[in-house]
């Protein structure tokens, strides 16, 4: 594995560490934001909830074909329970992920892939995600400028949460026995449904607008749209799966949407002197 490497998020260095495919964050420097003497609490705590185990889990199906999903559902069905508790240790030994891994020694603790890192950081509060991406992107910027590789991080985060909020759509909106245009319609549907919230508009109200344009309205997104954007898929996810109506799923996710774009924009200065 690559020498560890630090980044500097809200007063608190974050350690992180890249292999050739990946790179990880520490969730135990992150949850430090939270409570500096009870890290592994902090991490336990989000481990136990049902979109944290559903996050990690989907990400595992994604990634890691050793992952023992028996296990996993295990660890799903009783997720809410009082009695019911998930160190990183017992999720690793149990589902053999790789997503999450424990490490020992000076720069040790519980690491994570970036994209569980960066769902762990929704977690943590949206203004740490923030920065967090800030600086995790200046990194890999200057990697990348040293390197001379193409790196586009913004859309990539944008997908970060695309199999969690559709695997809610398929499993909570599609009714049996319809056709391929009827399935990929409700998709599309509910993708309108984030972009109306955050954008103002529909896919095809912006194809239309914009006919000249390559792409589609997330290409052209800001950060802060799209750190709000990840946001709102995991959102929208909780609230499909909690049977949630479209128009109330819609006013709930504007409403996000406004106060977390309006709390990144009040920032953005200070983000830029990080830079």
């Amino acid at each position: 594995m690559a020498k560890n490497k630090l980044i500097k998020v809200k007063g608190k260095e974050i350690t992180l560490f890249s292999t050739k495919a990946d790179d990880y964050i520490s969730l135990t420097d992150m949850a430090r934001y939270r409570d500096a003497e009870r890290t592994n609490y902090i991490i336990q705590n989000w481990m136990r909830t049902r979109s944290a185990i559903e996050f990690c889990g989907l990400w595992e199906q994604l990634n890691n074909p050793d992952f023992k999903s028996i296990e996993f559902d295990a660890f799903k069905n009783q997720s809410g329970a009082n009695s019911f508790a998930l160190t990183p240790q017992k999720w690793i030994e149990a589902t053999h992920a790789i997503g999450i891994i424990s490490k020992s020694g000076r720069y040790g603790g519980t690491f994570a892939h970036r994209d569980i890192a960066f769902e762990f950081a929704t977690w943590i509060s949206a203004e740490f995600k923030f920065y967090l991406i800030n600086e995790f992107q200046r990194l890999k910027e200057e990697e990348s400028d040293r390197l001379k590789l193409e790196w586009n991080f913004q859309r990539t985060l944008a997908k970060v949460n695309y199999h969690i909020h559709t695997d809610a759509i398929k499993e909570n909106l599609i009714p049996e026995k319809l056709s391929k245009q009827q399935v990929s319609f409700i998709y599309a549907n509910e993708a309108d449904v984030l972009n109306v919230a955050l954008f103002g508009k529909t896919a095809k109200q912006w194809r239309d607008q914009n006919p000249d344009l390559k792409g589609n309205i997330r290409d052209y997104a800001s950060l802060e749209q799209l750190v709000v954007l990840s946001n709102m898929e995991s959102v929208n996810a909780m609230l499909i799966h909690q049977e949630i109506e479209q128009p109330e799923r819609l006013t709930q996710l504007n409403q996000m949407a406004i106060t977390q774009i309006k709390s990144l924009l009040k920032h953005k200065d200070q983000t830029k002197k990080l830079r």
